[in-house]
């Protein structure tokens, strides 16, 4: 995705800026980091804070499309659980028919993100949108990663159905997210920043049983006891 050019002094003040954010999973960073040393190799949890997130609407085939994927530098996906691109890097989920989402997990969100692609769409029917801060990623990985997801996620996560480089949009218990297998062993969970806590805490507790004695997760009773949970009434937009 060809990022926006911005003054040495711009750049200051946004680096600026981004020492003041906080992540919707900050406060959780210690609770992760404890269950995922205790997980060793097994299981992990981590939060990808501000990573790039573009909105994208226009119907593959078309102008619109074509104007996007010159402007991003990859293709847009074609059918249900469909990534393109480079996981590690810049990379587009497959969401609806005409709905996707642009992602790179390589660099932070900065100001600007969408104006490239927008420029593109000039007379065109179509749209790009910076979801940056709709959503976090939280990243589970270790060898029983896919068992903890199966707890509580409705969908066939066996390789043959959802194997890496797939992504679909299900729901983890209560919480609607999008679920992508970014890598062997390694999934990536997008719930929306509001529920960021909730899935954490959720995760963590369905970790619990993998780690190392001594190492239990820090779950708080309301979290393991699942007190409040959230309506999963909320489209994929």
């Amino acid at each position: 995705m060809a990022e926006t050019t911005h003054s040495a002094q711009t750049l200051e003040t946004i680096d600026e800026i981004n020492a003041l954010r906080v992540s919707p999973a900050a406060h959780l960073t210690e609770e992760m980091a404890t269950a995922t040393e205790a997980g060793g190799r097994v299981v992990g949890l981590r939060e990808r804070a501000f990573t790039v997130q573009i909105g994208l609407r226009c119907t593959p085939g078309t102008d619109s499309a074509d104007a996007l994927e010159s402007a991003l530098g990859i293709s847009l996906p074609r059918e249900v659980g469909e990534v393109t691109g480079d996981s590690a890097g810049l990379h587009a989920i497959w969401l609806s028919p005409d709905e996707f989402l642009a992602v790179d997990v390589s660099r932070q969100q900065r100001p600007g993100e969408t104006l490239v692609a927008e420029a593109a769409l000039e007379g065109l029917p179509g749209q790009a949108v910076d979801l940056s801060a709709n959503r976090t990623i939280i990243e589970l990985s270790g060898s029983k990663a896919c068992e903890v997801l199966e707890k509580s996620v409705r969908a066939d996560l066996h390789p043959r159905a959802f194997g890496v480089g797939t992504a679909i949009v299900t729901q983890l218990g209560p919480v609607p997210v999008i679920l992508h297998h970014a890598a062997d062993l390694e999934y990536r969970v997008y719930p929306r920043a509001s529920f960021a806590d909730f899935t954490v805490r959720w995760l963590l507790d369905g970790m619990a049983e993998f780690v190392a004695d001594g190492g239990a997760a820090n779950v708080d009773d309301s979290a393991s006891g699942v007190v409040g949970s959230p309506a999963a009434e909320e489209g994929t937009g």
